[in-house]
């Protein structure tokens, strides 16, 4: 047997194994920035110095490696196959293997036929996911590994794609988490991404042998999957190889070739290999002209504001923190609005230091010839920096910004403002927010996102952004999920693309996501004519050069664009009269000290973080409600439906428990307590209970629900209260029931012609149907799920009878009798909700309290899917309603209203309309694409009516952070709005009483 040489060409490194006879002559790993053909040249050579002239055959492999493959003539292998060459070659007898790389990650089950699963177009979970995530905490990999193995505790995060995480990491750290458990908690969401996003349902066991970089050099990534898959040091196989795996398996492959090379020669074919026809699309350029971009220059330069030399200046200035997802940022300045000092910086993954630093800093330049009035806090990390340092007032991030753009345009009518991961956009109408939009969970088309991409390109996000102002042809990216487009981006390389046309391009594809996907504006006039951007993504000149473009109209950016959030809490800080801020000897001996800890008050397990401060003072974070915070009992009782409800679920638990003891029992019945049978339990416990049975519930929902469950689930983009019922089974399973009863209901109770079919959306009706087919164990029991139409009472007493003859042993008089039973104890709780809703609005009507409809489905009320949303609203005073508590009118609809729980939707869009105290928050849980109809139809309800519309989002991540900058903006807003209404009012009293004094 010859030489051969295997190339791995993946989508961020090149790998190269050299074979003579199974023996390793040459390897190399290193990454090739997507500069493929110049990187392959470069190890070639290398290999030069090692071999000379000798000929070897050669064969490549990987994402990059088709296309080379193409234009060279070189034969190509695909990488599932060569993967499986080299483990029959060195690890016979495997069952799995589990291969991630730089933006790839598959599993191959070996045993009982070979099958392959690999991510599509999203690298969620792979290893360009981590090196995102070790940039966000401003460490090395090696660093990152040292600490994921010294965790003490792990947290949730996303994994599906990295600026999902991003969102779900940073409030971490600015709670003040420890790195070690937020390294090892990504590792494991790796772990979690790899088993559901891509088993999907099909179990991993048995022989595992665990392929590609990161596999091989982070031993917590190691670690956490041998623990989560439970698998045995001899099954769990790490090779030496693993980076190497598929460019060994490409050598194999290689030496039953007949063609032979030099390296000279094979060198000399990749640099003279003709380029296939781009694909590429083009735009126009930015800019048309150096005069163009001279213009484009000098107009922005003029939205400025005064700055004063801090070392001349003397008296009163005000302070102004925006500590946001991933910068600090502080502004001092004097009573008219002048500058004295400003920063902006990284958090470097710790702001209370970054922080420290800068107020130690402010205190030397200040000395006694300036004293601080007042200080404000805005941001992410808003309540730990307030805490922390003694900050006098703490505003909600939409105010700030407002109170900015308003110093620099009085007139503005549209405020956007692009963060790091987070993107407002408000309306301004009659001189207050009207609407308020923030990105959800998703920080797509985000600064972070074109920092990270920079730093993967070997550029400075500076540099790379003024690359763009200069491309003549930026390419075309579309505007989808910016972690979609990587694949798009490394493609348009390939494809000869300008590193110049790829940040022109990347530039205008953020504003795309901004306008038509967060905002969903129609045209240029949908957003208003005085706007204003700000955020320090906004000071790239590409990306502010295309907003202008895509709108076709100019709009101010102040000179301090990444600055206003602080800067508009500088302004609010003049409201202060004497300032508690932390003073300069204080900091001297200022110490902060966090640790991850769980609270036991109540059954919601919250993880808190405490944080401590070296005078006493501690700030507990992380909790749904106050009681860990020491706060009274008779302090926090407001009206809460969805907690109402959630008791009478826990009720029928303690009823079931305590009849187990006075009642004999024909058999047992296990029902799972997920999507429709949080409502639906009422009536099915009352039918089982008349005739006999013995109801046995799967436990509220947790964290651990979901994972018992998840080695079953199927699909990854199903919605998180789906996902669970998984877990339910399972928890059923424990408790020792043989028989489960779960049937399909295509068409809910009839709601009284509120809805023209009553639908159940497929999820809810039809995934018992899953749940059969993906849960092995259900084969050992007798599962049940039989399917029933229940809107039409009389006609479900004749069509279920035999199936509850055949299965349960019942008559037609008991039947019927439980029948009518469970018909009547369904009335009586909607009755008792409506009841109780009604309570609870005259509860807050005479306490001139706010409401808030927290507006979902019947499963938002499990509060592992809710994740505390309704306490949190309650903690900021006001009254929580549920959808099903409040009666309206369904009004004129603009679109089809077939599905029941949807008519309820439009019902209290339109209640909410017609009273001044309350307002609606929409639930949507991600992978609904249901609400995509709902979300839209709710809001120009209640726009149309002057009411604002919140929307949030909600999966398995229970980080409040974002909820609670949501909730209080909208409070904020309203706010606003009355104090606008009220100061209308007061005039037009006033003009009438000057001119009834005139005649």
């Amino acid at each position: 047997m010859g030489i051969s040489l295997g190339v791995d060409l993946g989508s961020t490194t090149a790998k190269v194994i050299l074979l003579r006879d199974n023996e390793i002559l040459f390897q190399k790993y290193d990454r090739h920035f997507s500069k493929v053909r110049e990187k392959i040249i470069e190890i070639l050579k290398e290999l030069k110095e090692e071999i000379k002239n000798q000929r070897f055959s050669i064969a490549i492999s990987g994402s990059a490696g088709f296309r080379i493959s193409k234009i060279t003539n070189i034969d190509f292998i695909q990488e599932v196959f060569a993967t499986a060459e080299a483990i029959k070659k060195l690890e016979p007898n495997s069952d799995a293997v589990i291969e991630l790389g730089g933006e790839d990650a598959k599993i191959i089950f070996l045993s009982n036929g070979l099958e392959e699963r690999m991510n599509g177009s999203c690298a969620g979970g792979t290893g360009s996911f981590i090196d995102q995530m070790i940039t966000l905490l401003n460490i090395t990999p090696n660093e990152f590994d040292r600490l994921s193995l010294n965790y003490t505790k792990i947290y949730p995060i996303a994994s599906r794609c990295g600026v999902f995480a991003k969102t779900d990491v940073q409030p971490l750290l600015n709670q003040g988490i420890k790195k070690e458990d937020i390294s090892a908690s990504i590792f494991q969401a790796v772990v979690e991404q790899t088993i559901s996003g891509l088993a999907q349902g099909r179990k991993i066991e048995g022989k595992v042998v665990f392929l590609g970089g990161p596999l091989f050099y982070y031993k917590g990534l190691q670690q956490r999957f041998k623990e989560s898959l439970k698998l045995s040091d001899e099954n769990a196989i790490f090779p030496d190889f693993a980076q190497y795996a598929v460019a060994l398996g490409v050598a194999i492959y290689a030496s039953s070739l007949n063609t032979d090379y030099s390296c000279d020669e094979i060198i000399n074919l990749f640099e003279n290999a003709k380029n296939t026809k781009s694909s590429n699309r083009y735009l126009e350029p930015l800019f048309s002209s150096k005069q163009d971009l001279e213009s484009f220059l000098n107009r922005h330069n003029n939205a400025y504001t005064k700055e004063i030399d801090i070392k001349s200046y003397s008296g009163d200035a005000y302070l102004g923190i925006d500590c946001g997802s991933t910068t600090t940022k502080l502004v001092l300045i004097n009573k008219d609005g002048e500058i004295l000092y400003t920063y902006y910086g990284s958090n470097q993954g710790n702001p209370v230091n970054v922080l420290l630093d800068e107020l130690k800093n402010i205190y030397n330049l200040i000395g006694s010839r300036i004293n601080i009035k007042g200080s404000c806090v805005t941001g992410y990390g808003e309540e730990l920096i307030k805490s922390a340092f003694k900050i006098d007032i703490g505003l909600v991030e939409t105010m700030a910004h407002l109170n900015a753009a308003r110093f620099f345009n009085p007139n503005v009518d549209f405020i956007i403002d692009i963060g790091g991961q987070d993107m407002k956009c408000f309306y301004i109408k009659n001189n207050s927010i009207d609407s308020i939009m923030l990105n959800e969970a998703c920080s797509s088309g985000c600064g972070s996102f074109i920092e990270t991409f920079a730093k993967s390109m070997g550029y400075d996000v500076e540099s790379f952004s003024k690359m763009g102002l200069e491309a003549a042809r930026p390419v075309e990216l579309g505007s989808r999920c910016t972690v979609f487009m990587n694949s798009s981006v490394k493609e348009a390389q390939k494809e000869g693309a300008d590193i110049k046309d790829i940040s022109a391009g990347l530039s205008i594809s953020v504003v795309k996501n901004a306008i038509y996907k967060v905002i969903r504006a129609k045209d240029a006039d949908d957003l208003g004519k005085n706007i204003v951007v700000q955020g320090g993504t906004f000071l790239n000149n590409a990306i502010l050069r295309s907003f202008e473009k895509e709108l076709n109209r100019n709009v101010i950016r102040p000179k301090i664009s990444g600055l206003m959030g602080a800067y508009g809490s500088a302004l609010f800080a003049r409201e202060c009269k004497d300032s508690t801020l932390i003073s300069k000897d204080e900091l001297i001996s200022f110490k902060h000290i966090s640790s991850p800890s769980v609270c036991s008050i109540c059954g919601n397990k919250c993880q808190l973080t405490i944080n401590r401060f070296d005078d006493g003072r501690k700030f507990i974070s992380g909790n749904r409600c106050g009681k860990p915070l020491g706060i009274k009992k008779n302090m926090l009782f407001l009206p809460n439906l969805y907690e109402y409800k959630l008791n009478k679920i826990k009720n029928i638990n303690i009823k079931l428990q305590h009849d187990n003891f006075i009642k004999h029992y024909k058999g047992k019945v296990g029902i799972p307590l997920g999507l429709n049978m949080y409502e639906n339990i009422v009536f099915w416990y009352e039918v089982f209970d008349n005739l006999g049975y013995e109801v046995i519930l799967s436990d509220i929902s947790s964290r651990k629900t979901y994972a018992i469950g998840q080695y079953s689930i199927p699909s990854d983009t199903v919605c998180y209260p789906a996902k669970l019922l998984h877990g339910h089974i399972e928890n059923l399973l424990s408790k020792g029931v043989d028989t489960v009863f779960y049937p399909c209901i295509p068409y809910n109770f009839d709601d009284e012609e509120k809805s023209t079919s009553n639908y159940n959306c497929p999820v809810v009706a039809y995934y018992p149907e899953l749940l059969n087919a993906n849960i092995d164990k259900l084969k050992n029991i007798r599962f049940l799920y039989p399917y029933f139409g229940i809107h039409r009472k009389n006609d479900f007493l004749k069509k279920a009878y035999p199936f509850f003859k055949k299965e349960f042993n019942a008559d037609k008089k008991s039947f019927k009798k439980a029948l009518l039973s469970a018909f009547e104890k369904r009335e009586m709780y909607i009755k008792d909700i409506i009841s109780q809703g009604k309570k609870a609005l005259d509860f807050a009507l005479e306490n001139n309290l706010k409401c808030i409809i927290l507006c979902g489905r019947p499963y938002h009320i499990d509060p592992e899917i809710n994740h505390g949303i309704d306490k949190l609203i309650n903690s900021l005073g006001v009254v929580v309603l549920s959808e099903d508590s409040v009666i309206g009118d369904i009004g004129k609809l603009d679109v089809l209203n077939q599905w029941s729980y949807h008519s309820r939707l439009y019902s209290a869009a339109n209640f909410a309309s017609k009273y001044n105290n309350i307002e609606l928050v929409q639930l949507v849980s991600f992978g609904c694409g249901i609400d995509s109809i709902t979300t839209d139809e709710v809001r120009r309800i209640l726009e149309s009516n002057n009411k604002f519309y919140t929307q949030i989002k909600i999966d398995e991540i229970n980080n409040l952070g974002a909820v609670k900058i949501r909730i209080r903006s909208l409070l904020s807003a309203i706010t606003m709005r009355d104090k606008e209404k009220m100061d209308k009012e007061k005039e037009f009293n006033e003009n009438n009483l000057n001119i009834v004094e005139l005649i």
